[in-house]
């Protein structure tokens, strides 16, 4: 579906709640409607990320986070539609709670960061001591 057909779809907050299983699985990011099914696995964040917002509006923890014009053009080709009228009530978080949880997310995404920074640094460590020595 091109960009186009899907700015033309548009899907209210009860039809996108129903799509919140590992098998189907859509979100809500600035009032364009997402299937990210396929892309739960690809997810550097980790999937329970993405699983954590299945239908529902999950604009603020992806701003929050602070992602890339690369993830934002990936993105892009996952546009189903548009939401019509308000996000989906369960999914809309205020408070302490809200903040609580977007700590929790980018505290994920920087430790599974780590997690790959550490043994690469650890290679081009043994790498240039080698070329060296």
């Amino acid at each position: 579906m091109s960009t186009t057909e899907a700015k033309a779809k548009t899907f209210v907050a009860a039809e996108i709640a129903k799509h919140n299983t590992r098998n189907d699985i859509w979100i809500v990011i600035n009032n364009d409607v997402y299937d990210v099914t396929g892309f739960l696995e690809e997810h550097p964040g980790g999937e329970e990320v993405i699983l954590e917002y299945a239908g529902k509006d999950a604009t603020e923890a992806f701003e929050d986070i602070g992602h890339s014009e690369d993830a934002r053009d990936l993105l892009k080709g996952l546009m189903i539609g548009r939401l019509e009228g308000d996000a989906p009530k369960d999914a809309q978080q205020t408070g302490a709670g809200a903040d609580a949880d977007h700590v929790h997310l980018r505290q994920k995404q920087n430790s599974s960061s780590w997690g790959l920074l550490v043994p690469l640094a650890l290679a081009v460590a043994v790498v240039a001591y080698k070329m060296y020595a």
